[in-house]
């Protein structure tokens, strides 16, 4: 079946840009309840702002209710407050409280039955009338909180609210609702462009009846707005509703109207097919999204802005300049009183002060912005986020990963935080933030599996013929195991036992193998213990390589220490076997170092991890020449002369092998220094001295020098193959140019 989808760091950086650009563009509510989370944690990171010194909030705080009663006080009360601020040169006064019923009549019905039992027993008293006429007056609290508005030097703007919810409510008739728009016509916004027919079918806020202040009290101001407010899904009031539709009417909120009637100025409000296209209070735009809705800039804490205590203002205890011309907004924060809001500052904010938050944030024109084409922003920083890691991170390490994950997470995390507290640009941070977290594990979750995956191939593939240490190297930097062949300088190592055929013959298979396994056991085990790869057996041949697929500096000291022990062990081992009346074995050795190709070779289904090159070649033919000579290990010069002195060897001789141009010097290895018999050291002086004479054509003395090393060590194989040689030579020279070099004519 044909794959149309195969998982890799590209396609998952894909999906997972795919996945972020949908959700942002069709909300997922946790998420976007998350981002409004973080609008909050922006706020606090900012710190507080120094508002402006135009508003301040005269408030019912505990204070005022321990020196003037408890709340609700009478409206005679809130005339002296109107009176008093008005004295004082207060420019705007905001009532976020509500006259929404008629205050205590009962003094003033008491006087009405006087009056009108007075009249009945034709009892007449200018005086007594005047009295009663006054003191009716004095206890009309509505009629003093009116004629104080009326009178005020200050414009007195009136809060109510609208219900948006019928279902709490008993709805009233037809004729109370018209009554009750026409006490909210302060609020209505009288300016409203529409841009086009199909502009005034948008879909505003709409809001389903209006609580007003008594008729009385609201026909003495021009000025009036609701102080509704509508939080976010989680609660918290981060935006202010501009306009509120009702009956398709427009209408203000209170801080919107006392910017207006502060700054005395009307507001425009201009409407498009999508919804509000500006909002003016005078040339001061205000930038609202397409339901005329605000972003609060909260200058900070509870108290940000002065509270002065009603009370004191009662009893003119306030500096005059603390009072003129300012907006004075009227409220409670009391505890138990006052009207709780949550707010990115806290869960206890007075509403009274987040109209001043607006008011004072309109004044400053420091706003916050979050309109419709900054989500562009929101998409490039998804995808341009997204492609930054998924090319990244399939090239990075672990560590540099990490970090540049890190960088990209916290980076971007600074540079929202930096528009908002510098600019106001409020962009998400939920989804760009999701896409990169998502991508940076789903990417190093499929590296490690890959690497996993990848290191169970390694260990499967080359535990069998690798060392340990070896594989776990490869398995931790894998990149050194390059697949398809590299150039690398290697020593080859061949073997083969001798007479191999033969013995053979004269056993049983079960016994053959037996004693075949383990005398391969016995020198793999040694190969890997010196960390050689085992390029594979062919029959009783051993084929190994020292400097693949890991680095090893000494190798050629290394291959030939190997070399020594195998030689040792097998020794060991040919004298248990014969007590165990099986033949004992004997082992010849090549061994050649120079560059080669080492790599994994064949088929994608059948693969090895071998060597190439003549170097492999050389050290398979001196495996043979070890026939010649009647010895068992034996090395190259380039070999020889890399151990560092490691090793002890005598020169064998100078040699063409099949297949190389040039001759070599060859060396048998004898052992380490300081371990080697003397009998062996003498007859290898000996040895040395008669290849000399070899060497000068001197046949008579070489033959001498080599019969006197056989008299040290009559098995002594090349001195035995050289005293024969000579006496060739001796009989028919070489050529006149012979170079001392002798040609092998076996492979």
């Amino acid at each position: 079946m044909k794959k149309f989808f195969t998982l890799s760091p590209l396609s998952i950086t894909a999906f997972a840009i795919f996945i972020g650009i949908a959700s942002f563009l069709y909300g997922i509510p946790f998420m976007d309840i998350m981002e409004l989370k973080t609008i909050d944690l922006r706020f606090n990171a900012r710190g507080k702002t120094t508002p402006g010194s135009q508003v301040v909030l005269a408030v019912v705080d505990e204070k005022s209710l321990e020196k003037e009663g408890k709340w609700i006080w009478p409206r005679s009360k809130i005339a002296d407050l109107v009176n008093k601020l008005s004295k004082a040169g207060a420019k705007v006064i905001g009532f976020d409280i509500g006259f929404l019923e008629p205050d205590d009549k009962r003094i003033v019905q008491t006087i009405n039955t006087i009056k009108q039992e007075l009249r009945e027993s034709n009892f007449e008293n200018t005086n007594f009338d005047q009295f009663l006429d006054n003191l009716k007056y004095r206890s009309d609290n509505d009629r003093l909180l009116t004629d104080a508005i009326k009178k005020s030097k200050a414009k007195v703007v009136l809060g109510y609210f609208f219900h948006m919810n019928l279902d709490v409510i008993d709805l009233p008739g037809e004729e109370q609702i018209t009554n009750r728009v026409e006490n909210i016509r302060g609020s209505r916004h009288k300016l409203v462009r529409y841009r086009s027919a199909a502009a005034q079918n948008v879909e505003f806020i709409e809001a389903k009846l209006p609580e007003p202040n008594i008729e009385m009290i609201s026909s003495a101001s021009d000025y009036g707005g609701f102080f509704n407010m509508l939080p976010d899904p989680d609660g918290v009031v981060r935006r202010l509703p501009t306009v509120l539709k009702f009956r398709d009417e427009l209408y203000a909120p209170l801080a919107i109207a006392s910017l207006s009637a502060y700054l005395d100025v009307p507001v425009w409000v201009n409407v498009a097919e999508h919804g509000v296209e500006t909002l003016k209070i005078g040339e001061l735009p205000v930038p609202t999204d397409e339901d005329g809705r605000i972003l609060i800039n909260y200058r900070g804490p509870e108290k940000t802005f002065p509270h002065i205590s009603i009370t004191d203002i009662l009893n003119e205890n306030v500096p005059k300049e603390a009072l003129q011309d300012k907006i004075v907004l009227v409220g409670a924060t009391a505890v138990g009183i006052f009207d709780l809001r949550v707010t990115p500052y806290g869960t206890v904010f007075p509403g009274l002060e987040i109209h001043a938050n607006v008011v004072d944030s309109v004044i400053a024109e420091d706003f916050l912005f979050q309109p419709a084409w900054i989500q562009i922003f929101d998409l490039m920083a998804i995808i341009v986020a997204g492609l930054f890691l998924g090319i990244l991170l399939p090239r990075a390490g672990v560590v540099s990963g990490a970090l540049a994950g890190s960088a990209l997470f916290f980076g971007y995390i600074i540079l929202c935080q930096y528009l908002f507290s510098a600019n106001g640009f409020i962009l998400n941070l939920v989804y760009p933030l999701t896409v990169i977290v998502f991508i940076y594990v789903a990417i190093t979750a499929y590296r490690y599996l890959a690497e996993s995956k990848q290191k169970r191939f390694i260990k499967d593939a080359f535990s069998t013929y690798l060392a340990p240490s070896v594989v776990s190297q490869l398995i931790q930097s894998p990149e050194k195991l390059v697949l398809g062949g590299e150039k690398r300088v290697i020593t080859a190592f061949f073997s083969d036992v001798q007479g191999f055929t033969g013995i053979s013959e004269n056993l049983e298979p079960t016994e053959l193998v037996d004693l075949l396994n383990e005398f391969l056991t016995e020198m793999t085990d040694i190969i890997l213990a010196h960390e050689g790869t085992v390029d594979k057996f062919e029959g009783d041949a051993i084929i190994a390589f020292f400097g693949a697929p890991n680095p090893l500096p000494n190798q050629a000291e290394v291959a030939c220490r190997a070399c020594i022990e195998m030689q040792k062990r097998l020794a060991q081992l040919r004298s248990k076997w014969e007590a165990e009346n099986k033949p004992p074995l004997k082992m010849r050795i090549g061994l050649n170092t120079g560059p080669a190709v080492v790599g994994n070779m064949g088929s994608k289904n059948r693969m090895d991890y071998t060597m190439m090159g003549d170097t492999v070649n050389t050290a398979a033919r001196l495996e043979g020449v070890n026939k010649i000579y009647g010895i068992y290990s034996l090395v190259s010069d380039a070999t020889f002369n890399a151990t560092n002195n490691q090793v002890v060897a005598r020169e064998i001789d100078y040699i063409n092998v099949i297949g190389k141009k040039e001759p070599i010097f060859v060396y048998e290895l004898l052992g380490y220094p300081g371990s080697i018999e003397g009998r062996i050291l003498e007859t290898a002086d000996k040895y040395a001295e008669g290849l000399n004479a070899y060497r000068d054509r001197s046949w008579d003395k070489a033959i001498a020098l080599f019969k006197q090393a056989l008299e040290i060590t009559p098995d002594d194989g090349p001195s035995n193959t050289m005293k024969k040689r000579c006496e060739g030579y001796k009989l028919k020279p070489p050529d006149e140019n012979w170079d001392g070099a002798f040609s092998m004519d076996i492979k």
